[in-house]
């Protein structure tokens, strides 16, 4: 009999792979374990503002370190120069917006985007404000960088699998890059569905898209596996499963496991939008030839297909991580053109397909940097103040919304925290925040503690 009950540290972390789809098409569900879970408390849109599921595809783009906001989308041309920037503030498609000189083809598509330059939170180290970052919760256990843990708060794709579950034969929750450590430790927390289970984890591809033999396993059914005895073990699972004693709390996400399982083996939509090589030479080459760029380009073929919620981390690219310790202008000089070439070519790409209005997307790192440069040339943890992106899918566009002070240290107008970002997020994607999940300890929780922000929405 196969097993696959966790008992690894990854495991809530790993994607299905093609051998593991497979072993949950034609294994009994005898001896299966998912974590306690519950249904939701309500859908409806009770705040009345606008925009409410205007998002339909929503995709996270994760700068995993932290960028500076000074270096990237609030320049202070006007600080003491022990503080300012070396990048020049440049002007912008929108009058009166400036960017550095490190992102030419953003300031081109600034009417497209928002800025929000008046986020702000407490936590200091990495792991737990990374876990803030991508699942709008603080961590209880704040500067800690305390790893993943079965009780942790879902991140926004194991969320939205819960609440609104995609009809369409494709994955509900995709994230392109690998797992994120910090360091040697164990997996980051914020990445998977915490207390709802694996089963609501989200469908990794952590291959390379711009290799040249990219593929994604797990896609496919196995040479040999007809239509027929497709058919024939979807058919056994189910008449195990009937015939189980009930299982309670545990049947949502064993019969989501199995949803998800199917549907993508099943699926040519799924399958064709994993193949990079059907977009023009030129397209591809305009998003850049990199990691993030290829990934980006995946990123609008996933929402093409209608994925709900697409992740695309910034992590472990060619070492180059947005935790400029040491020699932050030197390592920003390398990262910000293909960062600047890859997000701008997405977003006019998305907006040219007429999709970006129905596309949320959220460019965020999990805190900023120091105003001051250290004795190492470098930029350290600040999370009092710093910038995210916001485009598409119910956002005004070519906005800034909030304002920092005179070193971008602290916001002077209008702050945000990520709850709030949060909140607005879900209510974009038709979610109304308030709704209530329950935690393993069977308390009830809502999916978001903030506020919606209502001058983002358009």
């Amino acid at each position: 009999m196969t097993n696959l009950r966790p008992n690894t540290s990854d495991l809530a972390f790993r994607s299905f792979t093609r051998r593991r789809l497979l072993e949950v098409g034609a294994a009994s569900p005898f001896g299966l374990y998912l974590p306690q879970l519950f249904a939701s408390e309500g859908k409806s849109n009770s705040s009345g503002l606008p925009g409410f599921g205007k998002a339909k595809s929503c995709v996270v783009i994760f700068l995993w370190g932290g960028p500076g906001q000074q270096d990237l989308w609030d320049p202070k041309p006007e600080a003491p120069s022990v503080v300012r920037s070396e990048f020049a503030p440049i002007s912008t498609s929108v009058t009166g917006t400036q960017l550095t000189d490190q992102l030419p083809h953003l300031s081109r598509q600034a009417e497209r985007f928002s800025i929000v330059r008046s986020v702000t939170h407490k936590d200091f180290e990495h792991g737990t404000a990374a876990y803030t970052a991508l699942t709008g919760y603080p961590h209880p256990l704040p500067g800690t960088n305390t790893v993943a843990r079965p009780d942790d708060f879902p991140t926004y794709g194991a969320i939205r699998t819960k609440l609104a579950p995609t009809s369409r034969p494709v994955p509900d929750f995709v994230v392109l890059g690998p797992v994120m450590h910090q360091g040697a430790r164990p997996p980051l927390a914020g990445q998977n569905a915490g207390f709802l289970g694996p089963g609501y984890d989200a469908f990794r591809i952590g291959e390379d898209p711009s290799s040249a033999d990219f593929s994604v396993s797990g896609v496919a059914p196995q040479a040999g596996l007809t239509d027929f005895r497709y058919e024939a073990r979807k058919k056994l699972v189910t008449t195990f499963d009937e015939r189980q004693p009930s299982r309670g709390i545990h049947a949502d996400g064993l019969s989501e496991l199995y949803r998800r399982a199917f549907g993508l083996l099943g699926s040519e939509q799924t399958r064709r939008a994993f193949r990079l090589d059907d977009e023009k030479v030129s397209l591809r080459d305009g998003y850049g030839r990199t990691k993030f760029g290829q990934s980006l380009l995946l990123a609008r073929r996933l929402v093409e297909a209608r994925v709900p919620l697409i992740t695309v981390n910034w992590a472990k690219l060619n070492a180059d991580e947005w935790d400029t310790h040491a020699d932050n202008y030197g390592r920003l000089r390398k990262m910000l053109p293909p960062f600047d070439q890859s997000l701008a070519a997405f977003l006019q790409d998305l907006d040219e397909r007429s999709l970006l209005d129905e596309t949320l997307v959220v460019c965020l790192g999990e805190f900023g940097r120091t105003a001051k440069i250290n004795e190492k040339a470098g930029r350290d943890h600040w999370p009092d103040c710093y910038s995210i992106v916001m485009a598409g899918g119910g956002i005004r566009r070519g906005e800034v919304y909030g304002a920092s002070n005179r070193t971008a240290s602290y916001p002077v107008d209008r702050d945000v925290a990520p709850w709030d970002i949060a909140a607005t997020m879900y209510h974009l994607m038709g979610l109304d925040p308030t709704t209530h999940i329950q935690n393993r300890q069977g308390q009830p929780l809502p999916i978001a503690k903030g506020r919606v922000v209502e001058g983002l929405l358009a």
